[in-house]
């Protein structure tokens, strides 16, 4: 019985790593931070993963990661955060796609933690606005407010790099 347990969260693991990865990534903004979120994650998913995998354990982890992400923000608020290094010169290979996501990825992360965990599980999970409200356990209409704010930020930060996403 404890090997079929075993073998099922192992199983999920393996579906389910790269996206949870992506959606940590979208939601802090730096590798090593979202690897230590879906670890994180993953542990406390793996503690009740008895009662949860019969349930919806994608819409759980998706909820302990995005209230995860808000405990460690609310601790460590206060504390100096070191910056990405400054490189003396730009790349030459940069191509003006990249450009566009970069601008994009940052105005992602100047968004509300709200905005942002609303609009990557309803456009990257592509979760349907009730299961993006189950999964961060507010109603249906707060997920409609809150996603047409941050969309309304997005375009006004960062609109051409929106826009071209929006129609390739």
């Amino acid at each position: 019985m404890r090997a079929a347990r075993e073998r099922e969260f192992v199983e999920f693991v393996k579906v389910n790593a790269a996206r949870l990865l992506r959606i940590a990534e979208f939601l802090l903004g730096d590798r090593d931070q979202s690897e230590d979120l879906v670890q994180t994650a993953l542990l406390k998913l793996y503690r009740v993963w008895d009662k949860e995998r019969r349930g919806e354990p994608l819409a759980y982890v998706h909820r302990i990661m995005v209230n995860t992400r808000t405990d460690w923000w609310r601790r460590h608020r206060n504390r100096e955060v070191v910056g990405p290094a400054v490189h003396d010169r730009v790349e030459a290979d940069r191509t003006e796609a990249h450009a566009r996501a970069d601008e994009l990825r940052a105005a992602l992360l100047r968004l509300s933690q709200r905005e942002r965990a609303v609009l990557v599980l309803r456009y990257y999970e592509d979760l349907t606005e009730v299961a993006t409200a189950a999964a961060l356990g507010v109603t249906v209409g707060t997920v409609k407010r809150t996603c047409a704010r941050a969309l309304a930020k997005l375009r006004a930060e960062a609109g051409d790099a929106l826009h071209c996403r929006e129609h390739s």
